[in-house]
């Protein structure tokens, strides 16, 4: 990729286009004197100030993804480092071929997370899975999550519950278009999961979002900038407030004996053995599965709804498809969905162009390394960003469909994106996110047809100044185009 050929007036519009590789480094002293000569130095970046780094300018210019863009088009380079702080650094790198050194050659070592103040608390303390360094309880909380929550046949036992909520989601929908006077009549969510999935995403906004205490730890409790501490903690509470209470409800049922058969991946935790887990556990790894089911299938699909029905044709080529392999006289189904290669196209695209964070969560190196020839010290971490395509602010499907390749999958095997990210620290749950993700949109397509309303031209494609969502959310008109018997009824 060159660097030079980025407009500096277009850095707002390539950020969604690309997915940063994002290294945090923490580590206590490194020298670059005359006796280490031989020791390769650290990526080009900013000269940082005494102590301090560059925290000043970071926060002179949130967000901090667009000025990290802005620099590597500075320096013209695909591997930048950036001080915060007297002794963290972050790297940012822009090419699949370094994510692939970073990520798959040497995923052993990029294989920890760092260690900050949301990170702490969303997790309880380091209980769960995927916010968690490397340790006894991260190997623990991995095995349970892959061999009895997200395993292939606990996957195709809990398919009823997810058909069940692909219906309730038809249902919201066509119920919308007959205007039902509130939103519990129609399927919708009321106050109290209205304000719960809106502080999940208040998490997931502020996990990562280069907070000055995590460069100044000894700052904790004591200044909160920018306020992170007290709208991080909020959410939190909120969250738990909703969950935590149906979590003692369930474990006092199984104590009771009053519930004797599981039912879905609750149940499943509380009633694990060797080793048993913990009512703290249950109720981190709960949240943290939350917290990992809601962005990537929400955003990819708002945004693919928005880019295909501003490009009519590809979205009758989608409704095409799955006239031909589904029909109209029955819904689609998860056995469909390995025929519905252009959706997932769609879908993919959707992740290339606009993906949920403008960083993949960052990894943590091991031990010292070196990478592309600089050096990399022990407590690195990583996220991702490749602009590697044709026209790539242009939002085509087809790229992804392949003549010699049968299937569409979400992910990509050359890390041009990270959807799911990918090696120790990949998601464990690529098959349920891709599944969930995929039905979403061809229900959706399916069940209805699409339009924007009267007097607009098309859906404004303009995302957030400080995230990669939609500014506005998507409104558009939606009619039954399916028998009326296939609807299901609230």
């Amino acid at each position: 990729m060159q660097l030079s050929s980025w407009s500096s007036t277009a850095i707002p519009v390539v950020s969604i286009s690309i997915i940063l590789i994002i290294i945090f480094i923490f580590f206590r002293k490194y020298l670059t004197s005359k006796s280490t000569s031989n020791q390769p130095g650290l990526p080009p970046g900013p000269t940082p100030l005494p102590f301090i780094g560059c925290t000043v300018q970071m926060l002179l210019n949130r967000p901090t993804f667009r000025w990290i863009h802005k620099l590597m088009d500075q320096f013209n380079t695909p591997i930048l480092c950036i001080q915060l702080g007297p002794s963290t650094h972050v790297i940012a790198v822009s090419c699949p071929n370094l994510a692939c050194e970073f990520l798959r050659k040497q995923d052993a070592v990029f294989s920890s997370r760092p260690e900050t103040l949301s990170t702490f608390l969303v997790s309880d303390g380091y209980q769960t899975t995927i916010l968690s360094p490397p340790g006894d309880q991260w190997k623990k909380m991995r095995t349970i999550l892959i061999h009895d929550v997200l395993d292939p046949h606990i996957l195709k036992w809990l398919q009823p519950k997810r058909d069940e909520e692909a219906n309730h989601l038809l249902s919201y929908i066509h119920n919308q278009i007959q205007k039902n006077d509130t939103p519990t009549e129609d399927g919708g969510p009321g106050e109290e999961e209205t304000e719960h999935v809106s502080s999940v995403f208040t998490i997931l906004k502020y996990l990562y979002a280069f907070s000055v205490i995590d460069f100044f730890p000894w700052l904790r409790g004591k200044i909160d900038f920018e306020g992170h501490q007290k709208i991080i903690r909020t959410a939190i509470q909120r969250v738990r407030k909703y969950q935590d209470g149906l979590i003692d409800e369930r474990i006092q049922l199984w104590k009771d004996g009053v519930r004797k058969v599981k039912g879905d991946v609750l149940d499943v935790l509380i009633n694990h053995e060797s080793p048993k887990l913990t009512d703290q556990e249950i109720k981190a790894q709960i949240l943290e599965l939350m917290l990992a089911a809601i962005d990537n299938p929400s955003n990819a699909v708002e945004w693919a709804m928005a880019e295909m029905i501003n490009e009519p044709s590809i979205l009758k080529r989608a409704v095409a498809e799955l006239d031909h392999e589904v029909g109209h006289n029955r819904l689609v189904e998860e056995q469909d969905l390995p025929q519905l290669n252009y959706i997932k196209a769609c879908l993919k695209e959707a992740f290339r162009l606009h993906p949920f964070a403008p960083f993949n969560f960052p990894h943590v190196s091991m031990r010292n390394t070196t990478v592309a020839g600089y050096f990399i010290p022990k407590g690195s971490g990583l996220g991702r960003n490749p602009n590697v395509w044709t026209d790539p602010m242009r939002f085509d499907p087809d790229r992804h469909l392949d003549a010699e390749r049968k299937q569409v999958v979400l992910s990509d095997n050359e890390l041009r994106l990270l959807s799911f990210s990918t090696g120790r620290r990949g998601c464990p749950g690529v098959l349920l996110g891709s599944t969930i993700t995929t039905m979403m949109l061809a229900i959706m397509v399916q069940g209805f047809t699409w339009e924007v309303p009267q007097n607009e031209s098309g859906v404004n494609l303009v995302e957030n100044h400080d995230d990669l969502a939609l500014a506005k959310p998507l409104v558009v008109i939606a009619k039954p185009r399916l028998p009326k018997h296939l609807y299901p009824k609230s």
